[in-house]
């Protein structure tokens, strides 16, 4: 395993960008609750420590505190922001409400020689975020930078290997912060750039084949990225003791579970095994208009079929893989949780594991999406599979508005082919966060040839953002939208107008249920 620098995480939304920030350094990061013990931090081998920044003062009785033992282990420490201020208030300093909260655009004046700066300009704009700063600094620290609000925006103890800045260097409006992070990785703390994809593959085959040994293992393919890159990363590693199952629920897109068939059981060779559950789940579905409710049937059901076609499958099955990612591992922090409550394992077919007496394999629960995706690219997957937009587990399921019927996926099915389509051959496919049809039951008059029509509408969403936390509606050129409308209007049967939906989220969602 490569050398790991922790992320303690004081409730800070910018946390993970840290940790990706690091591992786009090629060097390896964990995040870790804030309270975890040095010991504990010791025991892993850190070869360095930041500090995330939080919405706390260090002096509210809220306030997150680490264990002091932390800077007495020997390894470099980085505090950003609410981290500096920690440092300052542990180790000496004083730390006290600013005049002026700092918010936004800033500017850093490096006024001394520090490695944290090596290779930078004297003059950089910075990203601030905080109401506290250090008034007094702790015993054997200096001051390297300063910003029109603070003389202590950056500080350092050379001796201790300690640093501190009042901004926020993980963040894109920060000039170079990416630098003086890789700076604190290779300069201060001395580790190698050891994380990359090709070190992932070659450790994590290793890791499976040490874990699964001879037994078999299970894994629920659904053809999206994580369970995509899982499958080739475990058939890479066991070969034929892997088998994958497919549930085709009826809620599928157009052509999807012959591209499934198709990439993996005839190109990558894999043990594919389908299960047609198409007329049980509209079975289930019919008459159903209520949104969580169609998730709830979906989801017991799909467990249900999946149960069933794991019991068919002859010999003895040890394990079941699942695409858990990172980010599924470590909640956000809640500050006042408990450690221990923050780490969840994401069952993604709804407890199977225990019902089944099944052991888990998580290749991925080590990777953010962007590697996972590098990985894909790595282990041969197709471009369509490897960047494919999310795609939501109830799958069109969600994207019929009301009830549910076979016409009525038919005719969203051929929308939304028509929408893929045109926005591969336009090149924006792979610009946007996601781009979908959904299906109204509203039906409006309209003229085709000399014949009046009473048909559907079909409502287009193509948003544009970074993480789904927030979205905007994409401005797609004129052009582009009117040939879709157009190819839609003409080419699927049933549908008389199409809409475009420009809200962003919040204050509305991404998908419509």
């Amino acid at each position: 395993m490569p050398q790991t620098i922790a992320v303690l995480d004081f409730g800070s939304q910018l946390t993970q960008v840290i940790a990706r920030r690091i591992r786009e350094s090629q060097v390896y990061s964990k995040i870790y609750h804030f309270s975890t013990p040095a010991a504990q931090l010791r025991a892993d081998g850190v070869a360095g420590i930041i500090l995330s920044g939080g919405p706390q003062s260090v002096y509210s009785k809220q306030a997150p505190h680490p264990d002091r033992a932390i800077f007495e282990l020997g390894v470099p420490v980085l505090g950003i922001c609410y981290g500096v201020q920690l440092m300052g208030h542990f180790l000496g300093g004083t730390v006290a409400h600013s005049k002026a909260r700092e918010y936004g655009h800033g500017h850093l004046s490096i006024t001394k020689k520090s490695p944290l700066f090596t290779g930078l300009p004297k003059k950089l704009r910075v990203w601030n975020s905080h109401g506290d700063k250090l008034t007094k600094l702790p015993p054997g620290f200096r001051a390297v930078g300063t910003t029109d609000n603070s003389p202590f925006a950056a500080i350092e103890d050379p001796k201790r290997h300690f640093h501190g800045i009042q901004f926020h260097p993980e963040v894109f409006h920060t000039e170079r912060g990416v630098d003086m992070i890789r700076n604190f990785l290779l300069g201060v703390c001395g580790v190698k750039q050891e994380w990359t994809t090709k070190d992932f593959i070659a450790h994590s085959v290793e890791k499976i084949r040490a874990q699964v040994g001879k037994g078999r293992v299970l894994l629920g393919l659904s053809g999206g990225v994580d369970s995509s890159v899982a499958a080739a990363l475990l058939h890479k590693a066991i070969g034929k003791q892997l088998t994958c199952v497919f549930v085709d629920n009826g809620l599928l897109r157009k052509g999807e579970r012959a591209a499934v068939e198709k990439l993996y059981g005839d190109h990558f060779k894999i043990d594919l095994r389908v299960a047609d559950a198409s007329k049980l789940f509209l079975r289930r579905l019919k008459g159903v208009t209520e949104p969580e409710q169609k998730r709830k049937i979906i989801g017991r059901t799909f467990v249900e079929v999946f149960e069933k076609s794991l019991k068919s499958i002859k010999g003895s099955a040890e394990f079941l893989a699942q695409g858990t990612l990172y980010p599924d591992v470590i909640e956000s922090v809640s500050i006042q949780g408990n450690p221990a409550s923050l780490i969840k394992t994401h069952h993604n077919v709804g407890g199977l594991p225990e019902r089944m007496k099944l052991k888990l394999v998580e290749p991925l629960r080590e990777l953010f999406k962007d590697e996972v995706r590098r990985v894909g690219e790595a282990l041969g997957l197709p471009k369509e599979v490897v960047w494919r937009q999310p795609f939501p587990g109830p799958g069109l399921g969600v994207r019929v508005m009301g009830d549910i019927t076979e016409a009525k996926l038919e005719i969203l099915r051929n929308a939304d082919h028509v929408l893929q389509e045109e926005m591969m051959a336009s090149g924006h496919y792979w610009k946007v966060w996601q781009s979908f049809c959904v299906f109204l039951p509203v039906k409006t008059v309209g003229v085709f040839g000399d014949e009046r029509t009473y048909d559907y509408v079909i409502a287009m969403r193509i948003v544009e953002s970074t993480d789904a936390m927030t979205a905007d509606w994409a401005k797609l050129p004129h052009e582009v939208l009117q040939k879709i409308s157009s190819r839609i209007t003409n080419e699927v049967r049933g549908v008389g107008r199409v809409v475009y939906d420009v809200s962003s989220k919040p204050p509305a969602t991404i998908e419509w249920e």
